[in-house]
């Protein structure tokens, strides 16, 4: 409607422009001396081509209108294959007719990004292996991956348009939006890892729910656990029963002699000795082991560390220990968890330096072979313990329970470190030093206390 009444305008305009000059001619024709059917046929051609031209100068305003409004609909239908021809940099609408082509060109191609990214999508969102889920404003399923199908237990086809509730996921909509459940689904059941977020579809919001089978996982590193703390227990078991089984059957060949040897006391003695050192290190050993899987949770306070390192610096007295000034640190720990991690740092330190000297015993002592450092940054604190000792020979192994290089070590300090450090939210790295001999052992610990994980 608005394009013809623009049409109608137009004409009115170019018979309005063509009015005067036609009504001069006119005058100028009836005003000579003519015969009648000359004067006739001049007042047609005058009308006439007044009318032509009108007729034509509205033609060619409206006809490049008409394409360009095709062109423009076109691409509002998503045809992106129809473009203005006679498009040139000399006149205006030459150069509304480039931008159109440029902008058909322009959609043509995000189209097609969008074609690939979403085909992209779905490829990934086939392969996960973990349940996707997307639910409308409504809680109603829009879309599902293969692995939630598999979850479900049920087509595609018959999980859209379903509510949360009706599909058993109503819980994965409230609470938190990342935690731990415990779930029931026709593929199965376990702990689940949820995690949700919203996005916003056709300007409505949407909720994308996303749900990981941890009990696969934790079954896998559960075994792995056990089969490790059974190479281990086995391992110990064996070097003390072996030696007891072999003594207790040498004092029994020699207790059935008869008459028995002169020597029969101090043999029998000398396996009671045996037995007894033996089974008091199963004892340490089965202690060590209780020490370690009882680590209570910290008992948070704040702390002042530069007193804490300077006193435990103070415990070792086999080798010099400088420490790195730095300015006043408070930081939220336990202190007595803090002091064993440090105290442990500290004597495998120790021991590396001598071990070094014993076996280098030509080798020049290092004034400093142990140096405490320690920083704030903006919310951790980082603390190292170096040393120049022997480093580390079998860097995979150092926080292996019960694995130990030391002729008397329990193989659990290491360990135990590292459970302080991540029991207060931190972590605790050993590697060998790059511009120097010995090993370097790196303590990060947030300043403040972390928040608890989600339940």
């Amino acid at each position: 409607m608005s394009q013809h009444r623009f049409e109608r305008r137009l004409r009115l305009l170019t018979l309005t422009v063509a009015l005067p000059g036609s009504l001069v001619a006119l005058a100028l024709i009836w005003s000579q001396p003519l015969e009648s059917p000359s004067r006739w046929f001049l007042t047609a051609v005058v009308l006439g081509g007044d009318l032509l031209a009108g007729l034509t100068l509205v033609h060619r305003v409206v006809f490049p209108l008409q394409t360009l409004a095709n062109l423009l609909g076109g691409l509002r239908e998503g045809d992106f294959s129809s473009r203005a021809r006679g498009a040139a940099r000399d006149d205006a609408l030459g150069e509304v007719l480039i931008e159109a082509n440029a902008l058909a060109d322009t959609l043509r191609g995000q189209r097609l990004d969008a074609l690939e990214a979403s085909a992209l999508l779905r490829a990934v969102m086939v392969e996960l292996d973990v349940a996707v889920f997307a639910f409308d404003d409504a809680q109603r399923l829009r879309l599902v991956n293969r692995a939630g199908e598999s979850l479900l237990r049920r087509p595609q086809e018959n999980l859209l348009d379903r509510t949360a509730a009706e599909l058993g996921l109503g819980e994965c909509l409230e609470g938190a939006d990342a935690r731990t459940l415990t779930m029931t689904f026709a593929g199965g059941f376990g702990r689940y890892g949820l995690r949700r977020s919203s996005f916003r579809q056709g300007g409505k919001p949407h909720v994308l729910v996303v749900l990981t089978d941890l009990s696969r996982a934790l079954r896998e590193e559960e075994r792995l656990a056990w089969q490790r703390l059974l190479r281990v227990l086995s391992h110990e078991l064996n070097n003390s029963l072996a030696p007891i089984k072999s003594v207790a059957c040498s004092m029994e060949d020699l207790l059935a002699q008869t008459p028995l040897p002169e020597d029969w006391l101090d043999d029998t003695r000398r396996g009671l000795s045996v037995i007894s050192t033996r089974a008091e290190a199963l004892a340490r050993f089965m202690e060590a082991y209780g020490k370690l899987s009882r680590l209570p949770p910290p008992r948070r306070q704040a702390i002042d560390l530069a007193p804490l390192i300077r006193r435990v610096a103070t415990l070792e007295g086999r080798v010099p220990v400088k420490l790195a000034e730095s300015p006043s640190t408070i930081i939220s720990a336990d202190p007595d968890q803090l002091e064993q991690l440090l105290i442990n740092l500290l004597r495998n330190a120790a021991d590396a330096v001598l071990e070094l000297r014993a076996g280098q015993p030509g080798v020049i002592p290092v004034a400093a072979p142990i140096v405490i450092a320690w920083k704030a940054g903006a919310t951790e604190l980082q603390l190292t313990v170096s040393d120049a000792g022997s480093g580390l020979a079998n860097p995979t192994n150092i926080f292996v329970p019960f694995f130990t290089t030391k002729v008397q070590g329990s193989g659990i300090g290491l360990t135990l470190c590292r459970q302080i450090a991540e029991a207060h939210g931190g972590t605790l790295t050993l590697e060998n030093r790059t511009n120097a001999t010995g090993c370097v052992a790196r303590l990060r610990l947030p300043l403040a206390a972390p928040p608890s994980p989600p339940v």
